[in-house]
């Protein structure tokens, strides 16, 4: 008799070919709707099946996990951050959470240095100059912005995405420089051409653009406060395509709408989907809705890492990418 099959429940609608790859390995259960899934049917969720696929829109904290029945045994999180989930009490019920490492690394790199363009080279006030139809011709003063090259540029965090960040921005003729939780060894430093700063208050007071591309922590949370956001220079701009909770949005607002950082481009919001309505009025600042990783290729890689999760633990082994509360 042919073995009983996973019952893998995915709270959101992923890209067509890993779908169908799921369901041909698996019991899959998929929402009607590609919408986030209430408490409610995360609770249901958790109760019913052997492993559940949630994204970074789900949070399945330790209410949730408490619901869970005997039969879930993995997460496997369809994304590589993980503070939307309550890893350590997932561990204490016996439940093993795994992500997708690494896959983003390159698109969000590309979405850091194409914010860092719109901000500088103001494109976004260009296009909504052409869409309204109020561009008169060339003008030796019109929307003049700032030429990139040998601007420095401060990377705070400088994992994966961090290093793809400066590699991109060295061929763009910029300064690498970082902060980081532990130092590079000597040769990626030079590979990079990154000079590294112990002190993140130095840094940050030197730097013509700041790059966010840190994970979201406890010891990350509001890390560029209003404190350290005030030794910025006036003429200096910050990117986030990382979490938006490393930035006090309030705090940053302020001090955009008063000429005290030059400009802003987010793709991270401190609070998701509920931005502050102020940084939507101001013309420095470039506001996108998430799109760091949002490319084909790199959802159906994320895909392919969370089959290969939970095929691996199906098979009777941890899944290669096992999260540990040691790695948060």
């Amino acid at each position: 008799m042919p073995s009983t099959r996973l019952s893998v429940v995915v709270t959101r609608r992923l890209p067509e070919p890993v779908e169908k790859r799921m369901s041909e390995l698996f019991d899959l259960t998929l929402p009607e709707r590609d919408e986030p899934m209430t408490r409610a049917d995360l609770i249901k969720a958790v109760k019913e099946a052997d492993v559940l696929v949630p994204t970074l829109s789900d949070k399945i904290d330790a209410g949730v996990i408490a619901q869970a029945g005997d039969r879930l045994k993995l997460i496997a999180n369809y994304g590589a951050g993980v503070d939307h989930i309550d890893v350590h009490t997932a561990r204490q019920h016996g439940i093993l959470v795994s992500n997708t490492p690494g896959v983003s690394a390159d698109d969000t790199a590309d979405m850091t240095l194409a914010l860092i363009l719109c901000v500088t080279r103001r494109l976004p006030e260009g296009l909504a100059r052409m869409q309204a139809g109020e561009w008169q011709g060339w003008s030796p003063n019109a929307l003049l912005g700032g030429r990139v090259a040998g601007r420095r540029l401060g990377i705070l965090g400088m994992g994966r995405i961090g290093q793809a960040v400066a590699r991109r921005a060295a061929a763009f003729g910029m300064q690498i420089h970082y902060h980081n939780r532990r130092r590079l060894r000597p040769e990626i430093e030079q590979e990079l051409g990154a000079t590294y700063w112990e002190s993140l208050d130095q840094m940050v007071a030197r730097m013509d653009v700041i790059s966010v591309n840190c994970p979201h922590t406890p010891s990350t949370f509001h890390l560029m406060n209003a404190r350290r956001l005030k030794l910025m220079k006036p003429d200096a701009v910050i990117v986030n395509t990382s979490r938006g909770e490393v930035i006090d949005e309030n705090a940053l607002t302020r001090m955009l709408r008063s000429g005290e950082i030059a400009g802003a481009g987010l793709d991270v919001y401190e609070h998701g989907a509920e931005i502050n309505p102020r940084l939507r009025e101001l013309k420095n600042v470039v506001l996108l809705p998430h799109m760091g990783s949002a490319t084909l290729e790199g959802r159906i890689e994320m895909g392919e890492k969370v089959l290969v999760n939970i095929k691996t633990f199906d098979d009777g082994h941890r899944p290669p990418d096992q999260v540990v509360p040691a790695m948060l």
